[in-house]
């Protein structure tokens, strides 16, 4: 998808379009319509790399890695990111603004899409290509809506619970909008599922653009988001029948971009595109490289990093392990005895996460959907039906069968006294297997309760400001509707979530 810097003045009417300040203020007078913008299908094209555009993972990674415990502030820190490392949140923050208005940008677009594909009558060779496009703004909408409810609903396993607004069509201006229940949004996400697995042709050949793979592994996070560990395992299951998982040179490739084994779904960064460039540091506002949430210029300790990697995630990975190599800089420094010392200045942990690509230090694609988290996903599922031990159909096998790919050899296999023991275990993987990728937060959202975890920093990394713990059953583990959004629509300051 590296055509996508080609097509960049297209966008710019596509943007005239969709453009919006909040979820509500939609449609406004003067504002190019959908007949006038979208003539062929190769202007629907053209408006699926808009809403592609509009999807971005950044902010998300910067807000989960900050709030957790999977960093610590660096020596290069000029006061990035301090209140979000203190706990601080509320409906003024920048992380509930961003992701609310964001997500809501790209369903907006998408939905725009999907009216203006209704108004253009494709040519008999060029139906596919027009299914294809209708088929993945579908999935986009599903991505935008699941993302919504991953941060803003109290209680995924509850369908009565308030989840998001649930937008599958284009609201005019006056359109004062609540949020509808779980159940209601859930309901809409997996119609949109359907809808775009039944239109998408069967090459799944690209992981930058949704397949009917990428369809397959958002059907196995939503149910496994919501406690549905049966439709969970049968999901993930038949991509891992797939997908293999990543050997250590394949894996250590992923991360340089010049190798897709294991991914299923990724946002595609390149050279001159709209994210090419730092972002705004230190902020969940984010956008921009990757690399940039953690660092000034490169991932080296030359490289000003403004955040380090916690010491507690540290502890957890071996240096046998190529996620060790892939996650630490080797320019690191590293002290033996920090926790006798007591010195951050002597104990310097970079993070290479994302160290560059195209010749570009920092800017990496943001990998979405990946075949180890569909193995964990079945692990979850085995330590939920309480087959967490045995050399094969549980956790510790699948546990094992990961750590043998990490490892690059054969691993002892893990035994779990209990289910919270194997719930724990699960957790442990995933801060390591997905560490700085956006998923930390809502790990411990979901799991934190079954594995008895929350966030647990280090005393090194939280000395300065005390904010060392925060159990997962903290208000602050779902996002308070932004003050922003009350602004334009007011009857939602009755639908606060709890705490805020």
């Amino acid at each position: 998808m590296k055509n996508f810097n080609k097509i960049f003045y297209l966008f710019g009417l596509f943007t005239v379009l969709v453009a919006c300040n909040d979820a509500i203020d939609i449609d406004q007078p003067g504002r190019l319509d959908a007949e006038a913008a979208f003539k062929t299908v190769a202007d629907l094209q053209s408006g699926l790399y808009g809403v592609y555009d509009r999807v971005d993972t950044s902010g998300e990674i910067a807000f989960s890695s900050i709030f957790t415990d999977e960093l610590s502030i660096g020596f290069d820190n000029g006061g990035q990111g301090l209140a979000d490392y203190a706990f601080v949140l509320n409906a003024g923050s920048t992380a509930p603004e961003v992701f609310w208005v964001g997500a809501y940008g790209a369903i907006n677009a998408a939905n725009r899409l999907i009216e203006a594909a209704q108004l253009v009558t494709p040519e008999a060779d060029e139906q596919t290509q027009y299914n294809n496009i209708l088929g993945q703004a579908y999935a986009l909408r599903a991505l935008g809506h699941l993302f919504l409810q991953n941060y803003f609903s109290t209680n995924y396993e509850d369908d009565n619970a308030l989840g998001v607004i649930a937008m599958d069509f284009v609201p005019t201006i006056d359109q004062q909008l609540l949020r509808n229940t779980n159940g209601e949004v859930y309901g809409l996400i997996i119609a949109d599922l359907d809808r775009a697995n039944s239109l998408l042709d069967n090459d799944t050949s690209d992981p930058t653009f949704l397949n009917k793979d990428g369809i397959l592994a958002m059907r196995a996070v939503t149910a496994a988001y919501r406690g549905n560990y049966t439709q969970a395992a049968t999901f993930s299951q038949q991509l891992l029948d797939k997908y293999g998982l990543a050997n250590r040179a394949e894996y250590e490739a992923m991360f340089l971009d010049t190798d897709n084994t294991e991914i299923i779904f990724k946002l595609e960064r390149s050279v001159g595109d709209n994210y090419d460039g730092q972002g705004n540091t230190g902020s969940p506002e984010a956008g921009g490289w990757a690399g940039a949430r953690f660092a000034f210029v490169d991932a080296t300790l030359a490289g000003s990093p403004y955040f380090e990697m916690g010491r507690s995630l540290f502890n957890l990975i071996d240096p046998a392990d190529i996620r060790y190599d892939v996650n630490v800089a080797p320019t690191s420094v590293i002290d033996p005895d920090y926790a006798t010392n007591n010195d951050p200045a002597l104990d310097i942990l970079v993070i290479q996460k994302y160290p560059g690509s195209e010749g570009q230090p920092l800017m990496n694609d943001l990998k979405i959907f990946r075949s180890s988290e569909m193995l964990l996903i079945r692990a979850e599922a085995y330590a939920d039906a309480g087959s967490f031990n045995g050399a094969t159909n549980s956790t510790a096998a699948l546990i094992k069968q990961l750590r043998d790919a990490r490892f690059g050899t054969d691993t002892t296999l893990p035994v779990y006294a209990s289910e919270a023991e194997a719930f724990a275990a699960i957790l442990d993987e995933r801060r390591v297997e997905l560490a700085f990728e956006g998923h930390r937060y809502k790990d411990l959202k979901r799991l934190g309760s079954r594995a008895n975890q929350g966030v647990n920093k280090d005393p090194i990394d939280c000395a300065f400001n005390g904010a060392c713990t925060l159990p997962s059953t903290d208000y602050r583990f779902t996002l308070p509707l932004p003050i922003i959004e009350f602004n334009a629509n007011p009857g939602l300051r009755e639908q606060q979530n709890p705490g805020y």
